[in-house]
């Protein structure tokens, strides 16, 4: 996979489209919230509200035309990475959640929350709400897009291999993981495993990977290159 590719882009598929999120949505986010990560607190109505105050273009929604449902969500925010650590986790990165921490002047637009209502997976709905946020990417002369990606199959290998060799099988396709496999197939990279992303995710056995997108147009300088940021301690 090269640096700064991309899956191509893909239309919703039939009967679903992307658009903005409004307030009309916040009950069905957090009710999706809450069937898709069981051990978290789900968004708040605050939270919500916040999210779209702060950065209204960057919370997106796929709907299910035919019921109005929401069907997915793709939560982002800017952040100037210069001011973080590689392996900080969620809560750093969003204000613990409230993304008030966004910054219109950063460089990088983060990827906070990427969920597919259960009912709704599988039609390649993730693939398109990453597109939205990429086209955003480009529409706003970003240098990137990163996030974190959970590693749930990796606690079955804890015992016997270290996280970056999890990750390499993984990127070799001898191993698949849930999530980190969907991750590549829609074109980021690994920048490393970090530790303590998500405090409550024992499928991960609490690791992650820092995952990101180069837009192609517009790559950050060198000295910005998120394997050089510093670790936390």
């Amino acid at each position: 996979m090269s640096r700064g590719g991309s899956a191509p882009l893909q239309r919703p598929p039939e009967g679903y489209r992307v658009r903005s999120m409004v307030e009309a949505d916040y009950p069905q986010i957090e009710a999706i919230c809450a069937a898709v990560y069981s051990t978290e607190r789900p968004y708040t109505d605050e939270e919500l509200a916040t999210h779209h105050r702060l950065f209204p273009e960057g919370q997106f929604v796929a709907e299910h035309e035919d019921s109005g449902d929401v069907a997915g969500v793709h939560f982002s925010l800017m952040l100037n990475l210069a001011h973080y650590h590689v392996d900080d986790s969620w809560d750093v990165l969003t204000a613990s959640g409230l993304f008030t921490d966004h910054d219109p002047q950063g460089h990088t637009l983060y990827g906070a929350e990427l969920m597919v209502a259960p009912r709704h997976q599988h039609h390649g709905l993730a693939k398109v709400l990453t597109n939205a946020t990429r086209d955003l990417v480009r529409a706003k002369g970003l240098w990137r897009m990163a996030g974190g990606s959970r590693m749930p199959g990796y606690a079955q290998h804890l015992a016997e291999i270290e996280p970056q060799t999890y990750i390499e099988r993984v990127r070799s396709g001898e191993i698949v993981d849930p999530v980190l496999t969907a991750h590549l197939h829609d074109g980021w990279d690994v920048v490393a495993p970090i530790r303590g992303y998500l405090p409550h995710d024992d499928e991960s056995a609490g690791w992650a990977a820092i995952i990101q997108w180069i837009n192609p147009s517009c790559p950050p300088p060198p000295e910005f290159d998120l394997s050089k940021l510093p670790r936390r301690g």
